[in-house]
């Protein structure tokens, strides 16, 4: 799992490394929601740049030309959606795996 960090500014804002921005393709404008848990003391970031409109080049007529019927574009959705969480549950795994090595590493570095 990458790991990045950023320094909070006096006026409370942190950049996001430009390693993660490219990953997300993060561009100026675009909204990152936060989720904090606050049993781990952690924070769950999930990029809202992409809406399903950037995906419609995925649902264009299939080479036979036959109509994309409503169900065909329901899967497609869907699909993209599962891979999406997919996606976000893995890294937020990652992240809790990595909290849980670098919590273990400290408690060896105290004793």
């Amino acid at each position: 799992m990458a790991h990045y960090q950023a320094k909070m500014s006096s006026k409370g804002q942190i950049t996001i490394p430009s390693a993660v921005r490219e990953h997300f393709d993060l561009k100026t404008g675009d909204i990152v929601d936060f989720y904090v848990d606050d049993a781990d003391r952690s924070v769950r970031l999930l990029a809202r740049n992409k809406s399903i409109f950037d995906s419609l080049e995925e649902l264009k007529l299939p080479p036979r030309g036959h109509p994309v019927t409503v169900a065909e574009m329901d899967e497609a959705i869907g699909e993209y959606l599962a891979e999406k969480h997919d996606r976000i549950s893995r890294e937020w795994n990652e992240r809790r795996e990595f909290e849980e090595w670098k919590r273990t590493r400290n408690q060896r570095a105290g004793s």
